[in-house]
């Protein structure tokens, strides 16, 4: 039988958050980056408001712990990531 597993950190993370986590990121990394404009909308039917990924399936089976959160994960990859935008 197939075993689906989330792999998260089990924590959640604003849309807010994550764009303000990116841009300290970036901006550490990019000479003069622009200032990103939020526009807000209001919530359409089939939006997620709040998620959270179930990882207690990957924690029991697999014996999977998380060690980064969203912030160490994401400077992890910004090099990698700064790098292939000069492609």
């Amino acid at each position: 039988m197939d075993q689906v597993y989330n792999v998260a950190f089990n924590d959640r993370t604003s849309l807010n958050e994550l764009l303000e986590i990116t841009r300290e990121r970036l901006a550490e990394r990019v000479v003069d980056l622009p200032e990103v404009n939020v526009t807000y909308r209001d919530f359409r039917a089939g939006d997620v408001r709040h998620s959270q990924a179930d990882i207690s399936n990957a924690r029991k089976l697999l014996g999977y712990e998380p060690i980064h959160k969203i912030s160490d994960g994401l400077d992890d990859a910004m090099d990698r990531f700064v790098a292939s935008l000069g492609k």
